[in-house]
Parts: structure tokens; C-alpha cells; sequence
């Protein structure tokens, strides 16, 4: 492509502390979000003619670890086709050639929120039974297609206000068929898996176990186990989950299961001290929550066992009427 042709297709925008330059199809740019991975922005598409979401990936290349999350985040979303799974919509860089090539701008679907904006909101039984639902649902194609997504938290799943949902940001995802020792630095903290916390191998359960975490944030209203570091964190788990059976213990290295071993013995809280009575008003729709939650959290949290069963128990809803919130 002519060089000078190439130039007149993009324009440079500051957004915060960065510069967006993006193809001039892209108008009406508006920070939306930001975090470790990068920035993103609201803008209109012109020739799609529609919202979207642009992303640009945070200095992709400054090291190894980086351009590897770049790249599986770019590879995943290009590959994953599932309607709870945020799509691609288009991939660009403004760069003209390899030497000079160091930014990366992706272009997603935009949603409405996110769901830390969602679990404020007093949601009814089908609207918050349905926002788990597809979250497993998305979480099961993932998985059956080999890929943990290994960083599941509210703020990457999104949502629209037609309630429709879908799980976004692959940078830290990894195959579960991989021979190479999995990295402990996945999940932000509140979500990690005891797995995780305890350096021990693990595999597609860890996201089982934070689709548990969210569901009892969302019923909630705050973090189930709010660890201040990783130490913190394992023993909020012990003390409200209770102190793991001797098999899982021995399942730890010999220095890890010490530790563990010399905590307090803890028996764990009760459901209804976990999810006192307060959260299910008896003349509120939030009643019929009460067994679908305790079925959901004990299957995911404790047991950590796989999806038909959950997505059996509570969701079979009249989606068809669902309405906007």
C-alpha cells in the first residue's frame, strides 16, 4: 500500500495518558475502560455502521510475557465463535512495517456494563439466574474446546441491558492439554482457586470455581472472600469453606501442606450464615433464589464439578418474556 495512501487512513486522538491512532472509519472515540492488558474505547464504525469497542493492547511487545498474552488474546478471539464470547469485530495496527510495528488495536462488539456495575443492581431471580447461565454456557464452550480462560471477574464479562452477556479479555488464557507447568499468576486474587493459592497443578476446575465466587458476589452485593494477599486469601477460604479433607492436603508439596496443616482447624460457616435470610425477603423474587444459589455455590465452589449438572438445576426460564433492567 502507497505510504502517503496508508497515512491518510488513520488520525491520532489522546485518550487519558495515551494516544489512539486509528483508520478514520472509527469516529466519536470515548474512554470506556482501562486496566493492565490496555485501554478501551467506545467508537462508531462507519462503514459497519454501529457501536463498537477499540482496545489497545499496552505496550504488547515490551517483553516476552507480554507479546505472549497479545498473542493468545488475538488468536482465541479470532478463533472462538459462541455467542457468550465476546467477538472480534477487526484487528489493526497503524504501523508500516515490522521494524516499526508496536501497537495493536483490536475492535470488539461494545456492551452496555460490566457485571462489577451489574452486581450493584437488585436483580430479579431470572435475570440474575440467566446472567449465571450464560456465563456457563460460555464457560463450557471454552472448555470443550480445550482453553481455560483463567482470569474470570466481573470486570471481564459484559453485559448488555437486554441482559444478554458475554465473557471478554484472553490475554491470560491458556489450553488445558498444555505439557508446560501452569503460571500461579492467573486470576485476580478474590477469585483464585485454592489450586491456585496453594501453587498445586490445576486445570479447567479454576474457572468453576470463579463463576462460584461471582455468583455468591452478585447475590451478595460483595466480595465472598476479599484476601488482602495470598495468605489472607487462603485463610478467608478455611474460615468460611472450613479447613480442606486430608486428601486434598496431601495432594500439596511437603512445605505448603506444613503450612497448612499447622493453621487453625476451621468447620466453615453455615449456608445461612454465608447467605443470611436478609438476602431472600420472603415476599420478594429473590425467595426463589435461595435453592438455586446453595445448589450452584456448594456444586461450584466446593465440589468444583462440571456444568450439565448446574445448568440443569435453576435456568430452565421463560427467556423468551425477559425484559430490560
Amino acid at each position: 500500500m502507497n505510504k502517503n495512501k496508508r497515512e491518510r487512513e488513520f488520525y491520532s486522538l489522546d485518550v487519558g495518558d495515551s494516544t489512539f491512532t486509528v483508520l478514520k472509519r472509527y469516529q466519536n472515540l470515548r474512554p470506556i475502560g482501562s486496566g493492565a492488558q490496555g485501554i478501551v474505547c467506545s467508537a462508531y464504525d462507519q462503514i459497519l455502521d454501529r457501536n463498537v469497542a477499540i482496545k489497545k493492547l499496552s505496550r504488547p511487545f515490551q517483553n516476552q510475557t507480554h507479546a505472549k498474552r497479545a498473542y493468545r488474546e488475538l488468536v482465541l478471539m479470532k478463533c472462538v465463535n459462541h455467542k457468550n464470547i465476546i467477538g472480534l469485530l477487526n484487528v489493526f495496527t497503524p504501523q508500516k512495517s515490522l521494524e516499526e510495528f508496536q501497537d495493536v488495536y483490536l475492535v470488539m462488539e461494545l456492551m452496555d456494563a460490566n457485571l462489577c456495575q451489574v452486581i450493584q443492581m437488585e436483580l430479579d431471580h431470572e435475570r440474575l439466574s440467566y446472567l449465571l447461565y450464560q456465563t456457563l454456557c460460555g464457560i463450557k464452550h471454552l472448555h470443550a474446546a480445550g482453553i481455560i480462560h483463567r482470569d474470570l471477574k466481573p470486570s471481564n464479562i459484559v453485559v448488555k441491558s437486554d441482559c444478554t452477556l458475554k465473557i471478554l479479555d484472553f490475554g491470560l488464557a491458556r489450553t488445558a492439554a498444555t505439557g508446560l507447568l501452569m503460571t500461579p499468576y492467573v486470576v485476580t486474587r478474590y477469585y483464585r482457586a485454592p489450586e491456585v493459592i496453594l501453587g498445586m497443578g490445576y486445570q479447567a476446575n479454576v474457572d468453576i470455581w470463579s463463576v462460584g465466587c461471582i455468583l455468591a458476589e452478585m447475590v451478595r452485593h460483595k466480595i465472598l472472600f476479599p484476601g488482602r494477599d495470598y495468605i489472607d486469601q487462603w485463610n478467608k477460604v478455611i474460615e468460611q469453606l472450613g479447613t480442606p479433607s486430608q486428601d486434598f492436603l496431601m495432594k500439596l508439596n511437603q512445605s505448603v501442606r506444613t503450612y497448612v496443616e499447622n493453621r487453625p482447624r476451621y468447620a466453615g460457616y453455615s449456608f445461612e450464615k454465608l447467605f443470611p435470610d436478609v438476602l431472600f425477603p420472603a415476599d420478594s423474587d429473590h425467595n426463589k433464589l435461595k435453592g438455586s444459589v446453595f445448589s450452584c455455590v456448594i456444586i461450584s465452589l466446593i465440589k468444583c464439578i462440571f456444568f450439565q449438572k448446574c445448568l440443569g438445576i435453576c435456568f430452565v426460564l421463560p427467556l423468551q418474556k425477559m425484559t430490560s433492567y
